[in-house]
């Protein structure tokens, strides 16, 4: 995974780039890209741009594209942790201005979930952040290559993950209101560093990844050298086990959903239809019940509660397993799922947006913020002069793509995988009684803008 640090590499001396006649890397990765987005001349591209080396190259090839023109910018993340993540930003805008390639810097605040480590915060605060910058005929493009599926797989196995974590990164999938592509994933870091060195790029080291005691960082400087050594094509041969067990999972969901369906009762499960199955098949229908509710997956501990204890227990025992902010909670020949976060609350905010584009949020909730912008996704002539803020109240609905239903916001909170602890604590815009949007992740048609619209903003939550 590549990472910003003050150190920028320059490959060789600096001046205009080469323009090949033949450029084979480049041919690969807009093949991969192919391949990946069947629709590709009708979207628009947006790089995850951190400055690394492998960012710089996925957005340096892509903006060679006479095709691409016009469909292509960028989005960079920062974090606010390091005291150099001014200069790594000012280094993105100054590649992308070389690049002729639009590009936002996207600013966040990262908090440490209890027992999240300070790496899995700043991801999820990156994805929300990135997530926040699309619409619905968006792909967000991240540079991940092999030698970071091989870095993740082998990760995964060290800590005994089943196979959602050994399949490691898919190479596309769906992502807020667009989707998430990896057209990288092909490539290894040799060939990449390679391509760049020769087209003389500039780039950003992280001087934390010289820090072993993070286990990535162990795994890719004393272990991987000595398997790459022994096993040329560990890579890729890691990468088909990742893809192997990908499809062995989506087989294992198949079956899941079936027998989920068969004991389902509204939204809890039948006990005497799951005591039926057998018991590794219990444990997968239960894992998949669990996820596709959008709640934290149990350890391998209380997973086996579930399908044995509380299955085999006396019908009138209602016992229940806890983990985290989750309960199972078994009633008699009925189990349920529920939430032991309990609900924050304040007063509805009243904002005027075009007065005051920063609203200041209480409970420590940071702030939200109109940011003009010619690619805002907001339309600011459609966007009423009064809103409301506030938080969950249960049943709220609103219509993220055109000519698509209205979603519940359950549905779509528990689609992201949003912490149960987060959920009440998201803060939703109203125009009078409709809900226009779900702070930075999903907006409204009614306040979308579209190719017409003059006047554009990004809305931005701004976490503390």
């Amino acid at each position: 995974m590549e990472r910003a640090t003050p150190a920028v590499r320059r490959a060789a001396a600096t001046g205009a780039d080469p323009q090949p006649a033949a450029d084979p890397f480049a041919e690969r990765v807009l093949a991969a890209l192919a391949a990946l987005i069947p629709d590709l001349p009708t979207v628009t591209l947006c790089v995850a741009l951190s400055g690394g080396v492998d960012s710089s190259v996925l957005l340096s090839v892509l903006a060679r594209q006479p095709s691409l023109k016009g469909r292509l910018r960028a989005v960079h993340v920062d974090h606010r942790l390091h005291p150099d993540s001014r200069r790594w930003a000012a280094h993105c805008r100054s590649l992308a201005r070389r690049l002729a390639v639009p590009l936002a810097v996207v600013r966040t605040r990262v908090v440490r979930a209890h027992g999240d480590s300070l790496e899995a915060a700043a991801r999820e605060a990156r994805y929300r952040a990135l997530a926040g910058s699309l619409s619905a005929s968006d792909v967000l493009l991240t540079a991940h290559q092999a030698d970071d599926q091989l870095e993740t797989t082998l990760l995964q196995l060290l800590r005994g993950a089943g196979l959602p974590g050994i399949a490691a990164m898919p190479a596309a999938a769906a992502f807020a209101a667009g989707r998430l592509v990896r057209p990288l994933l092909g490539f290894e870091r040799t060939e990449i560093e390679s391509w760049a060195r020769a087209a003389r790029l500039a780039w950003i080291e992280d001087a934390t990844n010289a820090d072993e005691s993070l286990d990535r960082n162990y795994l890719r400087r004393r272990v991987l050298p000595l398997l790459k050594a022994r096993w040329r094509g560990a890579a890729r041969a890691v990468a088909r086990t990742a893809r192997h067990a990908a499809e062995a999972q989506r087989l294992l969901d198949e079956l899941a959903r079936a027998d989920v369906e068969r004991a389902a009762d509204g939204a809890a499960l039948r006990v005497p239809r799951l005591r039926a199955l057998a018991l590794p098949r219990r444990r997968n229908a239960l894992r998949f019940w669990i996820a596709r509710s959008g709640y934290p997956m149990p350890d391998s501990t209380r997973l086996g509660e579930l399908a044995g204890t509380m299955l085999e227990a006396r019908a009138d025992a209602n016992p229940r397993v806890q983990w985290r902010d989750t309960s199972v909670q078994r009633h008699a020949d009925l189990l349920t799922l529920s939430a032991a976060t309990p609900r924050e609350s304040f007063e509805p905010l009243v904002w005027r947006p075009h007065a005051s584009p920063v609203l200041e949020l209480p409970e420590g909730l940071g702030r939200l913020a109109l940011e003009p912008s010619a690619r805002g996704a907001v339309d600011l002539t459609g966007l009423p002069r009064e809103l409301t803020v506030r938080l969950r109240r249960g049943g709220e609905r609103l219509q993220p793509e055109h000519g698509r239903p209205m979603r519940t916001l359950k549905s779509l909170l528990q689609g992201e995988r949003i912490a149960l602890a987060e959920r009440g604590r998201v803060p939703l815009v109203y125009g009078g009684e409709q809900l226009l949007a779900v702070a930075d992740l999903w907006l409204d048609v009614r306040i979308q803008a579209g190719a017409a619209s003059a006047r554009r903003a990004h809305l931005i939550w701004h976490r503390e």
